[in-house]
């Protein structure tokens, strides 16, 4: 069946949308802590900076998920965050003391954590109306991430880092162009259903779940924060950087596209176990390299680590959580995995790796990525324990 030019057209400016949007992702995760370098800040100062963007995130995706459901649009909300985005930018461009940043580099995480998930309801809506892969269209958002951290690796490796902040403006005011096209969508993304909280807390094993990723997003939070400056320690240029952004997030789209088509053949437990020791050998590796070409190709490991946790503790978190507290389980996940590791990591992250150094600050976190395998072992092996003695009993009175 052929698809109508109006509904093309659509798929296709939100593509766009969502490819330079992960742009931005790729400028601030792989080259705002070289900036922040080049200003002369501390591995320490750096850590806390890094820190807020979680810390901020918790209250910022609740409050502009809120304005969304209330005045029902997406479109909008999108327009004034990455209007904001292009202004903090600004702002952060002539800010050189560390007070001056914090300050400003929170305002400015209010507005651009929020723009993905927000960006992921449309294209879950538009995906739905039109009868497409959801996939479809997020997987533009990996394209972009990939694309960028190359370009933005190559351009400023040309000119001085300080126009960091100029490259910002101009991906938001073109992310923010593409917003004029994409149609608006009344609904937002599910909201948290508060008064389930305590009844799924209550599940033992998704408490050790969540505790399981919490560790091994500890390690994965460490090496997002400072694998540029581990680079650039090295005497990776720019240029290189963006190779390894580039080597990254194309390891993990094959992982994603595998695993969303077959993984259901195989049991969530081996998966994460095998997730958890990828991690832990990936950090060693990078923690043992002595150059920057290692620590690139290291980077191709992002897939079968990353990539198959993710997926699969999605699969996971989803068979243990009631229908009807998905929201709630979701946003307790993405706490874990994202905004209070992220927070504990770049707090603690900056000062371990500033005085104790490189490598005892990999094997810090590979240390982690063992803490979730050996949680992960001790599920899997009380899990098959029960079947064990059971069969041992039918045994004995055969």
């Amino acid at each position: 069946m052929k698809i109508p030019q109006a509904a093309r057209s659509e798929v296709s400016w939100l593509r766009a949308l969502i490819f330079t949007i992960y742009g931005t992702s790729a400028l601030v995760a792989s080259y705002f802590p070289l900036f922040y370098a080049d200003l002369g800040l501390s591995r320490t100062e750096i850590g806390y900076i890094y820190a807020v963007g979680p810390m901020i995130s918790l209250i910022s995706n609740l409050m502009w998920s809120y304005a969304s459901d209330r005045y029902r649009t997406i479109k909008k909300i999108l327009f004034i965050l990455l209007a904001g985005q292009m202004l903090m930018s600004f702002f952060l461009s002539m800010a050189t003391q560390f007070s001056v940043i914090i300050f400003i580099i929170a305002l400015y995480y209010s507005c651009f954590y929020p723009v993905l998930p927000l960006t992921d309801s449309i294209a879950i809506s538009t995906a739905n109306r039109h009868n497409k892969n959801f996939l479809s269209i997020r997987i533009f958002g990996s394209i972009g991430f990939a694309i960028f951290a190359l370009l933005i690796g190559y351009v400023l490796s040309a000119i001085p880092s300080i126009t960091t902040m100029g490259l910002s403006m101009i991906i938001a005011g073109t992310a923010l162009f593409f917003t004029f096209f994409i149609k608006d969508q009344a609904a937002s993304v599910a909201r948290v259903n508060f008064s389930g909280i305590l009844s799924i807390l209550k599940q033992k094993e998704l408490l050790w779940f969540l505790g399981c990723v919490f560790c091994l997003a500890l390690g994965m939070r460490m090496n997002d924060a400072f694998l540029s400056i581990t680079l650039h320690d090295l005497g990776a240029g720019k240029e290189m950087i963006g190779w390894a952004m580039l080597l990254s997030a194309c390891s993990e789209i094959p992982v994603f596209l595998l695993l969303t088509r077959y993984g259901s053949n195989f049991k969530e437990l081996p998966l994460l176990l095998l997730a958890s020791l990828m991690f832990a050998l990936r950090f060693m590796l990078v923690g043992m390299s002595d150059s920057a070409t290692g620590v690139l190709l290291i980077q191709l490991m992002h897939g079968v680590s990353f990539g198959i946790f993710y997926v699969t503790a999605i699969r996971m978190l989803t068979r243990l959580i009631p229908a009807q507290f998905q929201a709630t389980g979701l946003a307790l996940f993405t706490i874990m995995w994202s905004s209070l590791s992220g927070l504990c990591s770049g707090a603690f992250g900056g000062m371990l790796f500033e005085h104790f150094g490189r490598e005892n600050f990999y094997f810090a976190a590979m240390g982690t990525s063992l803490l979730a395998f050996i949680g992960f072992a001790s599920r899997f092996l009380y899990r098959s324990k029960p079947k064990t003695q059971s069969s041992t009993t039918t045994t004995m009175n055969e």
